[in-house]
């Protein structure tokens, strides 16, 4: 087991730190974060129950953990490869791809979660 260098309390100093970092300098991120509110707040007008709320708890969570490892490996392959080399490029595109790919998959997911409550809630206001 590796022992820690630093109290938990830094610890999570350190992860607050990052989060800001993240929210203050990642356009990417606070996307991210506007569309999971906005995802969360219609989650409340179509009243999700227990097992979508989970659902869509852990999509939004999904993707801005991917987020942050992507940008955490932009930065890393930034210091060790100041200069443009293919293999640096190839991590940072992998890297993206991860988070595309859960977004596509997160776009299926609020389509299946939101479409059908969407259309019952405008099938009852047009009666």
């Amino acid at each position: 087991m590796l022992a820690s260098k630093h109290a938990l309390s830094k610890s999570f100093g350190f992860a607050f730190e990052g989060l800001k970092t993240a929210v203050l300098q990642g356009r990417n991120f606070r996307v991210q974060i506007i569309i999971g509110a906005l995802a969360t707040i219609l989650g409340f007008i179509l009243k999700l129950n227990y097992t979508e709320w989970l659902h869509l708890v852990l999509i939004i969570t999904i993707i801005l953990v991917l987020e942050l490892i992507n940008t955490s490996i932009e930065a890393i392959v930034d210091i060790v490869s100041p200069e443009k080399q293919e293999k640096a490029k190839i991590a940072k595109d992998v890297a993206a791809a991860t988070v595309l790919l859960a977004s596509i998959g997160s776009v299926i997911i609020g389509v299946m979660l939101f479409l059908p409550k969407i259309l019952i809630f405008l099938s009852q206001g047009s009666m």
